[in-house]
């Protein structure tokens, strides 16, 4: 009998959180960056930003609506990161971004530790002030799923990097199945409509940005 240990991590990533936001706080999130001084100044003005924004039709009511979606995703964050890293486990391909190189297991507290900033995400991303300081971090981001920045926030030793194909494609999962949990808020269809919409157009700001040290010098 053969059980794919990408089984067995898929289950466990289910369950797999590090306690309640509320109990670790930002602060207390390993390799949390968001408004790290210390951060290299992203590649792009802000001026930049508002042109790729103008060019997703990114307008102040999808910030209204990303802020209306905070309230109705904190208290479900770890659930539907569950979800998220329920489908990471059940693709092999992408789970192996996650596993040990010398033993081709998967590194349960690199998986942990990533959860938690995943969790965190989804607030930062319902709150983002699109600041120089949120800017920045998106950069941090892509650094982080491209070699030689993949595993160092971490201390893994696990793939170079995340494959540009997939970090784009996963747009879709996430964007696709975070439906169900605007629509458990009590609002109406036309606040959910606005609320999804906003969050498509904010994931694919984002995967966009984090694609920077993928592309050619110049080309971005």
């Amino acid at each position: 009998m053969q059980t794919g240990w990408w089984m067995v991590a898929g289950l466990a990533l289910l369950g797999g959180g590090c306690g309640t936001l509320e109990a670790r706080g930002p602060e207390t999130i390993p390799g949390y960056a968001l408004g790290d001084r210390s951060l290299p100044r992203a590649p792009i003005s802000l001026d930049a930003l508002k042109e790729l924004q103008a060019s997703l039709l990114f307008t102040e009511e999808d910030v209204r609506a990303l802020r209306m979606s905070r309230a109705v995703l904190e208290p479900n964050v770890e659930e539907l990161v569950g979800v998220w890293y329920g489908f990471v486990g059940a693709n092999p391909h992408l789970l192996a971004h996650f596993r040990v190189n010398a033993t081709g297991e998967p590194d349960g507290e690199y998986l942990a530790r990533v959860r938690a900033r995943f969790e965190r995400w989804v607030l930062d991303t319902a709150d983002a002030e699109y600041d120089q300081a949120w800017l920045d971090y998106q950069f941090e981001i892509g650094r982080r799923h491209h070699a030689p920045g993949k595993n160092t926030t971490d201390g893994a030793d696990s793939t170079a990097q995340v494959e540009f194909r997939h970090l784009v494609a996963l747009t879709i999962p996430v964007t696709t199945t975070i439906r169900p949990f605007l629509e458990r808020g009590g609002h109406s269809e036309a606040e959910v409509d606005a609320m999804h919409t906003a969050w498509v157009k904010s994931v694919l700001m984002q995967a966009i940005l984090w694609s920077y040290p993928y592309v050619n010098e110049g080309d971005f």
